[in-house]
C-alpha cells in the first residue's frame, strides 16, 4: 500500500493521441495523478469537468493533471472531445499502473461483487514523491479541494 512520502511508482502509458507519457518526465513539477473508473459516466464526468473548470488555475500553479483509467486511447479521445477536457488522459488497458497504485479493488453494487478502479488521487511533489493521497474523492469539487490543499 502506497503512503505519503513514498516515491511515486514510475510508469509509461499512452495518452488519447497515442503519445507515450512517463511519470518521471514530469519531475520538477507537481503532478495530480487521478484514477477513475470509466470515461463518460456520471461521477467520472463530474470529476473531469471539475478539473476542466479549474484547469487555468491549476496550470498557473504549474500543476500537471493526468487522469488514468482502463479505457483505451480512442475512448479517452471521445471523452476529451465531448467535454473539452484540456488535460491528458492515460490508457491503462493492462491495469499495470492501476495495480501498482493499489486502486484495482473489489467493489459491490446491488449485492454483486466485482473488480474495478477505485476513485483515488495522488499528489506527487516536484521530487517524484507522494505528498498527499485523496482516499475519498468528491467528484463535483475535487479540483477545488486540491487547489485549496496546495495553496495553504
Amino acid at each position: 500500500m502506497l503512503k505519503v512520502g513514498d516515491p511515486a511508482p514510475d510508469f509509461v502509458l499512452s495518452d488519447q493521441d497515442g503519445r507515450q507519457h512517463k511519470l518521471s518526465q514530469y519531475r520538477g513539477q507537481p503532478v495530480v495523478l487521478y484514477f477513475y473508473s470509466k470515461d463518460d459516466t456520471s461521477g467520472c464526468t463530474k470529476e473531469a469537468c471539475s478539473f476542466r473548470d479549474n484547469f487555468a488555475e491549476l496550470k498557473k500553479a504549474g500543476i500537471v493533471v493526468l487522469g488514468v483509467s482502463i479505457d483505451d486511447e480512442k475512448s479517452h479521445r471521445k471523452f476529451i472531445d465531448k467535454y473539452s477536457l484540456p488535460f491528458t488522459l492515460l490508457a491503462d488497458t493492462d491495469k499495470e499502473v492501476i495495480e501498482k497504485y493499489g486502486v484495482w479493488v473489489e467493489k459491490s453494487m446491488y449485492g454483486k461483487k466485482y473488480f474495478g478502479t477505485e476513485r483515488k488521487t495522488f499528489l506527487i511533489d516536484t521530487e517524484g514523491k507522494i505528498s498527499y493521497i485523496y482516499e475519498k474523492v468528491k467528484p463535483e469539487n475535487h479540483a477545488e479541494e486540491i487547489l485549496q490543499k496546495l495553496s495553504g
